[in-house]
């Protein structure tokens, strides 16, 4: 998907996004008024009803539109190289001795401020 493409969306898509929006609250709600039901029934019904707004809410242009994104990252995801697990340790083991040299530098050098001030202060 370019970056100048534009979703066009119907009116009908409006009517679709404040169901969803009022399937949540109902959801929402529900379960606050419902909470001396059990706690596995209102996850169940809160999560059908989330899944619900989500498959309307995926029927609007900007919902198909953000499916064609995630197939696409998924796409993407699946041409990364991960490191093999001997280019890690070396990676990390590299990692390790320039940590271990800068802190010896800077120790050397916060040794050499600290005694030439002591020299000249006295």
């Amino acid at each position: 998907m370019s970056g100048n493409e534009k979703s066009t969306g119907s009116p009908l898509d409006v009517v679709k996004w404040l169901l969803a929006i009022a399937i949540v609250a109902g959801a929402i709600v529900g379960n606050q008024v419902y909470a001396e039901v059990g706690l596995l029934y209102r996850f169940v019904a809160v999560g059908a009803l989330m899944l619900f707004a989500l498959g309307i809410a995926a029927t609007t242009a900007k919902g198909k539109a953000f499916l064609v994104l995630l197939k696409e990252a998924n796409i993407e995801r699946r041409k990364v190289v991960w490191p093999t697990r001997q280019e890690t340790t070396q990676t990390t083991l590299i990692v390790i001795a320039v940590v271990i040299l800068v802190a010896i530098l800077l120790w050397g050098l916060d040794s050499l401020l600290a005694w030439m001030v002591s020299s000249v202060i006295g």
